[in-house]
């Protein structure tokens, strides 16, 4: 009784297995037919040869081949088209000629927006928002008035930050210029920014982020600061404007020098910070000799250079 019990669970577990498979193979059968379908409608789509106003076909590289590989062959080049459009920038001139003199700032500035301006974040109460890093419109303004170009370069896509911008800078009267995802080049699944495309004097270019791969392009026109991550008592933007207008007020030739001093720090702001610190010790040590405390200011054109 037993056996025969045994037996026939054993047959029907058989038969369940049988349907699974049966459905499983069906199931592969109806994927695998599903993208032929879809292959062969792409390939009759993008392979087919271009026609004119008037509907006549038009002559192409491929039209002397036989008609499956002519097919094949302008599927595959609309693909790699679309390919680089994806990895490569849209253009290759990303921002206007400069102004002529004197309309044209000397120095230009490029700012990631997300984590270096704002942060996006999420409550319960507002649901999504961009929140303002603190100082970030004393930051704009002074160093907008201060001989700077600036250049919002993203890797973020535009119809979303467009109008956060918008609200950042209602007038446009601090940020130039907008650039996003379309403008870098995607490269080891990181937007990467290069600078060349900028149409700018690279000696006169600074680039803010806090990703050292998205402009492993351009290392010595890097600030790479720490991200910031939301918090209140941040102080770092209005550091980062005493350095840059240090730099405007120092007539810098060549910015990368400074860069590359201050990128030899994990923290160049502190580092910056640090370096004021001593300076205005320096100066006040002056002044208690009885010595010209423009002596020490004189220097303060190379101190960031030293």
């Amino acid at each position: 009784m037993e056996q025969e019990q045994f037996e026939k669970e054993s047959k029907e577990k058989n038969e369940e297995n049988e349907k699974s498979w049966r459905r499983m193979k069906m199931g592969f059968a109806v994927f695998g037919g599903a993208l032929t379908v879809m292959g062969g409608c792409l390939i009759v789509e993008m392979g087919s040869p271009r026609r004119g106003e008037e509907g006549q076909i038009l002559e192409d590289e491929y039209s002397g081949l036989p008609i499956v590989l002519q097919y094949l062959k302008r599927t595959w080049k609309e693909l790699t088209f679309y390919e680089k459009m994806i990895k490569e920038p849209s253009r290759e001139k990303l921002l206007p000629d400069p102004l002529p003199a004197p309309y044209q700032p000397k120095y230009t500035l490029v700012l990631e927006f997300t984590d270096v301006l704002v942060h996006p974040d999420w409550s319960y109460q507002t649901g999504w928002r961009f929140k303002k890093r603190p100082g970030v419109d004393q930051f704009l303004q002074s160093i907008a008035n201060s001989n700077y170009e600036v250049v919002i370069f993203t890797s973020e896509n535009a119809l979303m930050l467009w109008p956060v911008i918008d609200k950042l800078d209602p007038e446009n009267k601090f940020i130039s210029y907008r650039l996003f995802r379309d403008s870098t080049h995607f490269i080891d699944g990181v937007h990467v920014k290069n600078l060349e495309g900028l149409n700018r004097d690279l000696s006169k270019v600074i680039v803010v982020d806090w990703n050292k791969s998205a402009v492993k392009f351009h290392p010595q026109n890097s600030l790479i600061l720490k991200k910031w991550k939301g918090a209140d008592d941040d102080t770092s933007l209005l550091d980062l404007a005493n350095l840059l207008q240090t730099i405007a007020m120092s007539d810098v030739s060549d910015v990368r020098e400074v860069l590359m001093y201050y990128g030899q720090f994990e923290d160049p702001i502190a580092a910056f910070r640090d370096n004021q610190r001593r300076l205005l010790e320096q100066m006040e040590e002056q002044e208690r000799l009885g010595r010209d405390p423009a002596l020490a200011r004189s220097w303060l054109g190379t101190f960031t250079r030293r």
